[in-house]
């Protein structure tokens, strides 16, 4: 009997709309794995570097990869490298580019972590097992996320996104005592390992470097046999895997630090066969490509064919529709640099090509500021020690030494950022082009960094968007003061006056800022900066005028500072002034300050303040308790 046309089409209706549901909707996609290493830059591996550390299991993924030689992390510091990360966002447009949080940011609503657009289309996502962000997870953000956290439990053919966290190289690994230096240096041939030129070359540091070798060594084995797995499991020809560390680091001058040994990190990429229509690269090849922290989300989206939302700040390197040629005229990073643990600071850069430019907002600080996490490692108490007695040379002494407001380096001819030349005649076109790119992209980003940490957290973290948008023209006016540094001070004086006089609290604090960036220039105002010492009404803007006083070889009665310090607020205001007086005690070793912690309430010290108790740590240095 011969089918009715109408029955026809009725019955293939039936069968499309039957299998709409079923394989004709399923589009195969690739796994997507993350094998990620703690504090570990291009510096210190072989692949990148000879006479770097050993990877072989690493090597051996590049051969069937990309390797990315310039890749940046844009944050030197865990928690914002990893904000950075998951929300393909740059920190200082969001609040999360401080590092320990004293409290986290509410997401602004258009903004996602990376598993939810992959769990919205149909990945299975696992995290095994570090986080450390610095926002509020809002709904469920992993599927797993522990350290038991695996691939396996997905359903039958759901493809899966796993990220797999390494520690073995992280800072706290080289926070060895001095027996166990002794021992190091006796059972440890050191002749092969070669310093960096801003390092003093000790025993010391020699036996840090060789030891941060060795745990390159174990990570890698930790890696392959992770890799192994995939391969028992039948899985590597459908498993893109991406190798990279979270940031820079970790010998002194590296983590924490807008050098490239605090910013420029591994990335090797594993694509098999099957899936190299994704890769605009050749497997077993190395790419110039600028790639940055903020690119990574996009790109994974863009490997497993999700839309790639338009309010991220990165771009996909992987994925279809790509071209290697567009791809490698991409030549610009930028990074940032804000509060590590108790320790502030105030630093931008960009790289464009081979040329790197450094921003200090805050000049008169000094990289080697203390910070006790830091100093935790034997090689930064030898360091600053040996620069106390005068051992050191030029490069190795300027940690220790106010710093310029801006700096320009070379790449090419100096990796390690020790030449700087912005005060080259021959540099200054360069310099005002980096400068000009710099500020253009904090224009863009809106950079909340220029209000102070204490006023953003008491005003901005439940909505960030509405936050940075009120403030925008606040933030543009603060950023032209910051810019004054940039001129002689009598073609800019009456300005920085008008600062000092002004209403608005965060343009005096600015006014302040730029008074110490001059120095000894701006004596001019030193009734004016008294008068806001003893009479302002913001806290803030008291240390400031503080600052520029004792910094400038003025007197200030200990008392004063005390009663300054008990007002405080809230914690995050306490810590900050009491960075101005670890700086004082930092330049000046024999500077003490004569007071209990009693000044402070007893919930922000331990006991009760078991985690992240930062001002106890620079109370316990400022009063020589440990």
């Amino acid at each position: 009997m011969k089918m009715t046309k109408t029955i026809y089409l009725f019955l293939i209706f039936v069968f499309l709309n039957a299998c709409s549901t079923s394989d004709l909707k399923k589009v195969e996609k690739p796994n997507i794995v993350w094998l990620v290493t703690e504090d570990n830059s291009t510096h210190y591996m072989n692949l990148y570097n000879a006479g770097g550390a050993n990877m072989p299991t690493i090597s051996a993924l590049a051969e069937d990869g990309i390797i990315f030689e310039n890749v940046f992390s844009n944050a030197p510091v865990c928690s914002v490298a990893r904000s950075t990360i998951i929300t393909g966002t740059y920190a200082p447009r969001i609040g999360t580019q401080y590092h320990r949080k004293m409290k986290m940011v509410k997401l602004p609503k258009t903004i996602k972590p990376l598993p939810v657009y992959l769990s919205e289309n149909g990945y299975y996502t696992t995290n095994n097992a570090k986080e450390d962000y610095n926002f509020i997870k809002e709904g469920k953000v992993w599927d797993e996320s522990s350290k038991n956290a695996s691939y396996k439990n997905r359903a039958e053919g759901q493809p899966f996104f796993h990220v797999q966290n390494y520690h073995n190289t992280h800072e706290g690994s080289l926070h060895f005592n001095k027996e166990q230096l002794i021992d190091g240096l006796e059972l440890n041939n050191l002749d092969s390992i070669k310093p960096f030129p801003y390092h003093p070359d000790t025993p010391t540091f020699r036996y840090t470097q060789s030891l941060y070798y060795k745990h390159h060594n174990d990570v890698d084995k930790e890696i392959g046999k992770f890799v192994k797995e995939l391969e028992n499991d039948g899985l590597m020809e459908n498993t893109i895997i991406f190798y990279y560390s979270d940031h820079g680091g970790v010998l002194p001058r590296s983590k924490g630090y807008l050098y490239e040994t605090g910013l420029n990190v591994p990335l090797v990429v594993y694509i098999p066969e099957k899936w190299k229509h994704l890769n605009p690269f050749e497997n077993g090849t190395r790419t110039p490509t600028f790639v940055d922290f903020v690119d990574l989300l996009p790109t994974v989206l863009s490997i497993a064919g999700i839309k790639i939302p338009e309010f991220l700040d990165g771009n996909p390197f992987l994925g279809k529709d790509l071209k290697k040629v567009n791809l490698e005229k991409q030549d610009i990073t930028f990074g940032y640099a804000d509060r590590f643990d108790e320790k502030y600071d105030f630093v931008r850069s960009v790289r464009k090509g081979k040329y790197k430019y450094i921003r200090n907002f805050q000049p008169f600080n000094v990289d080697g500021l203390y910070n006790f996490y830091r100093y935790e490692m034997l090689a930064y108490k030898e360091w600053y020690r040996l620069y106390n007695q005068g051992k050191l040379n030029n490069i190795q002494s300027q940690f220790f030494k106010t710093k310029s407001s801006e700096a320009l380096y070379n790449i090419s001819n100096d990796p390690y950022e020790i030449q700087n030349l912005a005060e080259d005649v021959n540099q200054q076109k360069k310099l005002e082009e980096m400068r000009g790119e710099l500020e253009n992209h904090l224009d863009l980003t809106n950079d909340l960094s220029f209000l102070p940490e204490p006023y953003f957290v008491a005003n901005g973290l439940e909505d960030v968007e509405d936050f940075s948008k009120n403030h925008k023209k606040l933030i543009k006016r603060l950023r032209n003061i910051s810019n004054l540094v940039f001129y002689d001070y009598e073609d800019v004086s009456k300005k920085i006056q008008n600062a000092l006089n002004d209403p608005n609290p965060w343009v005096r604090y600015w006014g302040l800022i730029i008074c110490s960036s001059f120095g000894i220039e701006a004596i001019e105002n030193l009734n004016k900066i008294n008068y806001l010492f003893e009479k302002d009404l913001e806290n803030l803007v008291k240390i400031r005028a503080a600052e520029y006083l004792l910094l400038n070889g003025q007197k200030i009665n200990n008392e004063k500072i005390k009663n300054l310090l008990k007002s405080a607020k809230t914690e995050t205001e306490a810590n900050l002034m009491l960075n101005t007086l670890a700086l004082l005690k930092t330049k000046n070793p024999s500077y003490k300050l004569e007071l209990s912690k009693d000044v402070f309430p007893e919930n922000w010290l331990p006991p009760i303040r078991n985690e992240n108790a930062l001002v106890n740590r620079r109370m316990n240095y400022l009063t020589n308790n440990e």
